[in-house]
């Protein structure tokens, strides 16, 4: 007897999504999808404002990863002004610094809050433990000693992040051709010192850490599971720099497939002549690939794993350890074990933590020079600008017109780049959990929500939606008449 499996909604992400898998008559998975069921708007209703409110309003899309969107958001910007990269001039190094540690700081509490809050979880407590155990409220009755190295670790981050935007959240720095405020002296040593109730940067590095040494004692103890779950082919993408490193706010995008062969480097402005963005009769979100290779082949994976597995190095000593032990896990080769994202993850906290540390030394976050001033006759009216998200490879492009008004806006988030990815996800767990199962258990759909939230998905960017709903889980016959069905409300 043939059934349809529906998780509605998936829990523990950003945004709502809901999951469909079909079994044929011998419980065997035909299909099986994620839907992302909500409609994003922003592209349309920016249509009208002023070019140079985009980063502040399209930042407003997310209360996670924000200061990515104002960042790109910001590089467009720069482009239509006629002082981006590609017009050979370029903002001032001081204004790109304070960029990057406003972006590093979000890069640091985001994967923090990712990491400790949503995922950790299922590795203290398992997968088949009850719901009311495996969230946050059972770690901090479980390890309340780690949980408050969390809590610190993320405060610091999100001070960092307040010292450069002015909030915690939605901040305003950036402005056309650079920023409007850089730090003082002051402002950075209290950040490395611990004044005012934070952790000095010491503690701060050694918290950092926490995160991989959970993950390194969960995979010796566990090492079949979390190599076997949903290890699934893709290309991998990120922007690097000429040396083929990554970097989070400026590169070439470059995609490497299995072999770690450069299968296309390209300028992220060219982009249109290379992606393509498919569409699903089930999904509001699009599903992005590289036009030569088709749908299927020209897939990516973008996002934590995805860097590690492109980048060579880490330009900072504590990272570079770590991401030479990723690297020899696999003997140099991309790692498609969907559940070491989490392993790339801890890399970058422990990165990120680095990177704001050389930052908040560099006395060119004193200078005064914060704005490059366009030529006359520089006026571009349109651009693109690229950022790594805590999430992965995050795009924005907008054009103006005469009187400055955006006319155009196309936004391909890095949850967007990964649905293809995600969907082969969903489909590789259910297959491992589903088939030949009877019974539906919280452990066999919190498994396809576990490979979901090793994504860490941002719903919310590629959607717009309100409301609450409940997880209802249905079984149907070949006629459509329910057989089974239960509801976590």
């Amino acid at each position: 007897m043939s059934r349809k499996l529906v998780i509605d909604p998936v829990t523990r992400i950003e945004g709502h999504g809901k999951v469909t898998v079909n079994l044929d008559d011998d419980g065997n998975v035909v299909d099986a999808r994620l839907h992302v069921v909500e409609f994003r708007g922003f592209e349309k209703f920016v249509q009208g404002h002023p070019y140079w409110e985009a980063p502040m309003l399209m930042q407003r899309i997310c209360g996670i990863c924000f200061v990515s969107h104002h960042l790109c958001g910001a590089k467009v910007l720069d482009d239509i002004v006629g002082v981006g990269v590609r017009s050979g001039t370029g903002i001032t190094p001081a204004a790109e610094k304070i960029r990057r540690l406003g972006h590093y700081a979000q890069m640091l509490q985001s994967h923090a809050t990712a990491y400790f809050y949503l995922v950790v979880p299922e590795m203290m407590f398992g997968m088949d433990a009850a719901p009311e155990q495996r969230n946050l409220l059972g770690l901090v009755e479980s390890n309340p000693e780690l949980m408050r190295r969390v809590i610190m670790l993320r405060k610091w981050g999100q001070e960092v992040i307040k010292t450069v935007f002015g909030r915690r959240m939605h901040g305003i720095n950036s402005v056309p051709g650079g920023v409007d405020k850089n730090l003082s002296r002051a402002e950075c040593d209290r950040l490395l010192n611990g004044e005012d109730g934070l952790p000095s940067f010491d503690e701060v590095l050694d918290y950092a850490q926490d995160g991989l040494r959970l993950f390194y004692e969960f995979h010796e103890k566990n090492r079949s599971q979390v190599d076997r779950f949903a290890n699934v082919p893709a290309l991998n993408m990120s922007l690097v720099d000429a040396d083929g490193n990554v970097d989070y706010y400026h590169g070439a995008l470059r995609i490497v497939d299995e072999n770690k062969r450069v299968v296309r480097e390209l300028d992220y402005h060219d982009y249109l002549d290379h992606f393509s963005e498919a569409v699903e009769p089930w999904s509001y979100m699009k599903f992005p690939f590289l036009k030569e290779l088709g749908r299927e082949k020209g897939s990516v994976r973008v996002g934590p794993l995805a860097r590690m597995n492109v980048t060579n190095s880490l330009p900072t000593p504590l990272a570079q350890e770590a991401l030479e032990r990723f690297h020899a896990y696999t003997a140099g080769t991309p790692n498609n074990m969907t559940l070491h994202t989490n392993w790339a993850r801890t890399i970058e906290v422990l990165h990120a933590a680095e990177l704001i540390e050389e930052l908040l030394h560099d006395p060119d976050l004193q200078k005064e020079d914060l704005i490059a001033t366009p030529a006359p006759g520089a006026w571009v009216g349109e651009g693109v600008g690229v950022v790594e998200a805590p999430r992965g490879t995050l795009l924005h492009h907008y054009r103006a017109g005469a009187e400055g008004e955006i006319t155009f806006a196309n936004l391909i988030v890095a949850t967007t780049h990964n649905n293809q990815v995600l969907n082969r996800t969903v489909r590789s767990v259910a297959e491992d959990n589903l088939v030949g199962h009877g019974e539906i258990t919280e452990g066999m759909m919190n498994a396809i929500e576990v490979g979901i939230r090793a994504f860490d998905p941002c719903l919310s960017c590629a959607t717009h939606a309100f409301g609450q709903m409940p997880l209802i889980v249905t079984v149907q016959g070949p006629a459509g008449n329910v057989i089974n069905e239960r509801i976590r409300s």
